[in-house]
C-alpha cells in the first residue's frame, strides 16, 4: 500500500562466524559497544584493591560475545572460558588460544557462580534489585526498567530506549506528528479502498498527564477480508497502562461504532495487539457506508479521548469486537 496516497488531516484538543575475531590473553582491552553507559571497567590490574565480586563477574563474561556465561560453561585446556552460545561459532577452536576446545566443562566456575549476588544489568536505567547469579537472568526479561522497543509499526525499526528517547526519536527519526491532550479528531482519506494490503497507516503520538499514548490506524486482511482497525498503545509498562482508559468513535450517515477498553503497553508489539482484535475494527463495507458519497472513497473520521481511570486496575478487561 502506498502510504503517500494516504491523507490524514489531524485537529487535536551480534558477531558472525567469519567476524569472530582472535583475542589474546589481554582481550578486556577490547572495546564493546552497547546501547546504554555501562559501568567502567579499569585495564589497571591491582590484585590488592580488585573487588572479589567485581573480579569473578568479569571472568563470568564472556569473551566473544561478552555477554554473561551460564551453565554448561566451556573451556579450553588452557583454562580460557566462553559460553555454551559462543562454543558453536568458534569452530571447536578457543578464540583466545587458538587450540581445540573438546568438551570440557569449567565445574568450578559454574560452583562459583552459584555463590554471587549481581545487580540487575538495568542497574544505570533505575533498576535497584540483586540477584543470586543464577536468577538475574529471569528477571532481566521481565525487569521494569529493560528499555523498550521502537513502537512504530511502518519499518522493522532496531532501535530501543527508554521512553524519553523513543518519543524523540519518533518525531526526529520517524517523522511522527506529536499532540498534547487527550482528545483527538482525526480523518482518514483514501482514494482507492479497495487496495487494501497488510500495511500501517498512521500513527500518532499524545502527551496527556505527563504520559505518552501511541494512536494506531491501520488497514488489514481479517479472514480474508479488508478491515481497518484503530487502538492505543501505552509508552510504559503493562501496569501502569491499567491506569488509564481511551474510547474510540467512527460514524456517519447517521450511524456509528464506539469502542472503549484498556490502552495495551509498547512492551506488546504492535503486530501482537492487531491480530489480538484488541481495538476498534471496522468492515470495509461498513467503512464506505460511514463515508458517504458513492462508497468509492474512504472518508473516516475517527474521535475518541483518554483519561485516567481510579478504579481497581486488576477489573476486568474490555472484551474486543471482533469482526467475522
Amino acid at each position: 500500500m502506498d502510504i503517500d496516497s494516504i491523507e490524514c488531516v489531524s485537529s487535536v484538543d551480534g558477531l558472525e562466524e567469519e567476524e569472530i575475531p582472535h583475542l589474546d590473553n589481554h582481550h578486556n582491552n577490547h572495546h564493546h559497544h552497547h546501547p546504554f553507559p555501562a559501568k567502567q571497567r579499569s585495564n589497571v590490574v591491582v590484585p590488592t584493591a580488585i573487588t572479589p565480586a567485581t573480579s569473578v563477574h568479569e571472568l563470568l563474561e564472556c569473551p566473544v560475545c561478552t555477554n554473561s556465561m551460564y551453565p554448561p560453561i566451556h573451556q579450553c585446556h588452557n583454562g580460557h572460558t566462553l559460553c555454551s552460545t559462543c562454543k558453536g561459532r568458534v569452530h571447536n577452536r578457543c578464540p583466545t588460544c587458538r587450540q581445540e576446545l573438546g568438551d570440557i566443562r569449567c565445574l568450578a566456575l559454574e560452583k562459583v557462580a552459584e555463590s554471587l549476588e549481581l545487580p540487575c544489568r538495568y542497574y544505570n536505567l533505575g533498576c535497584p534489585e540483586i540477584f543470586p547469579y543464577y536468577s538475574k537472568l529471569k528477571h532481566e526479561t521481565v525487569c521494569n526498567f529493560r528499555p523498550y522497543n521502537c513502537p512504530y509499526a511502518g519499518s522493522e525499526c532496531s532501535i530501543v530506549g527508554d521512553i524519553p528517547r523513543l518519543v524523540t526519536h519518533l518525531r526526529d527519526d520517524h517523522k511522527v506528528d506529536m499532540h498534547t491532550g487527550n482528545t483527538f479528531n482525526h480523518r482518514y482519506v483514501k482514494s482507492n479502498p479497495r487496495e487494501v494490503e497488510n500495511a500501517t497507516w498512521m500513527l500518532t503520538v499524545f502527551s496527556h498527564l505527563g504520559q505518552y499514548f501511541c494512536l494506531h490506524f491501520e488497514a488489514f486482511q481479517l479472514h480474508n477480508a479488508p478491515v481497518y482497525m484503530a487502538f492505543l498503545r501505552f509508552m510504559g509498562d503493562e501496569n501502569e497502562a491499567r491506569n488509564y482508559s481511551y474510547s474510540l468513535e467512527v460514524g456517519g450517515n447517521g450511524r456509528k461504532m464506539i469502542w472503549e477498553g484498556t490502552p495495551r503497553s509498547i512492551r506488546d508489539s504492535h503486530r501482537k495487539v492487531r491480530d489480538s482484535h484488541d481495538g476498534l475494527i471496522i468492515q470495509r463495507n461498513m467503512a464506505l457506508f460511514f463515508s458517504g458519497g458513492d462508497r468509492k472513497e474512504l472518508k473516516l473520521r475517527v474521535t475518541g479521548r483518554i483519561w485516567k481511570e481510579q478504579q481497581n486496575p486488576d477489573a476486568s478487561p474490555c472484551i474486543p469486537n471482533m469482526s467475522s
